[in-house]
């Protein structure tokens, strides 16, 4: 029996893919609704096969989660649901260690195939974006911000669709000192002066998505 544990703060998400996935294979599928209790669960329990966790959650998002979680059991299977079509995120997802990038719009339809094909040690990307993601990972150059972690990615992108640091803070649960502390390490390591070359560069490279 397959060992899986779903983590996203979406009840009803949760719910549906637990119903699909039980009705459809040999799984038992336990659910947790953040990042950190994923952490936690993952750190308690052995027997875990494979993890599907939400890139985007309040608080810790899904790509930290997924730092955290590869360095706890870098051999854990883990598969990210996203509602983003942009290939920055699948890219990120692949480069951090992810097996898989599943689209919330297909969820029902590709989820099965994705745990199986994740299960026997494939990987799994969904048929929307893979051509693009995988011709961008044979050819990629390194850009400035891939050097961001994903926190910053994150706070970059929402400062260059115009929120306030306290804005920012309200939506990820974070302190205003704690956000404007990640401000001052994208301007560090992205050489820019103001947030008007923060805005400049994400939208020069279409990393703005659905960061409003």
């Amino acid at each position: 029996m397959i060992r899986a544990l779903i983590a996203d703060d979406h009840p009803i998400m949760r719910e549906g893919l637990k119903l699909f996935l039980i009705c459809n294979l040999d799984i038992e599928v336990e659910e947790v609704s953040s990042g950190q209790e994923a952490i936690d669960y993952v750190r308690m329990h052995d027997d875990l096969d494979i993890l599907i966790l939400d890139i985007s959650m309040p608080g810790m998002d899904g790509l930290e989660t997924l730092r955290i979680v590869r360095d706890i059991k870098p051999e854990l299977p883990v598969l990210i649901l996203s509602a983003y079509s942009e290939d920055q995120y699948a890219l990120r997802a692949l480069r951090g260690g992810a097996r898989g990038y599943l689209m919330k719009t297909s969820a029902t339809e590709e989820l099965v195939e994705a745990v199986q094909r994740i299960i026997e040690g494939g990987t799994y990307l969904s048929p929307s974006i893979a051509q693009r993601v995988m011709a961008q990972l044979r050819g990629e150059e390194t850009l400035p911000h891939h050097l961001l972690s994903e926190r910053e990615f994150e706070v970059m992108r929402k400062i260059a669709s115009g929120k306030t640091l306290t804005q920012i803070s309200h939506e990820l649960q974070l302190s205003v000192k704690t956000v404007s502390t990640y401000r001052s390490r994208i301007l560090e390591k992205m050489k820019f002066r103001d947030n008007a070359d923060i805005t400049q560069y994400v939208l020069r490279h279409g990393l703005l998505g659905d960061a409003v």
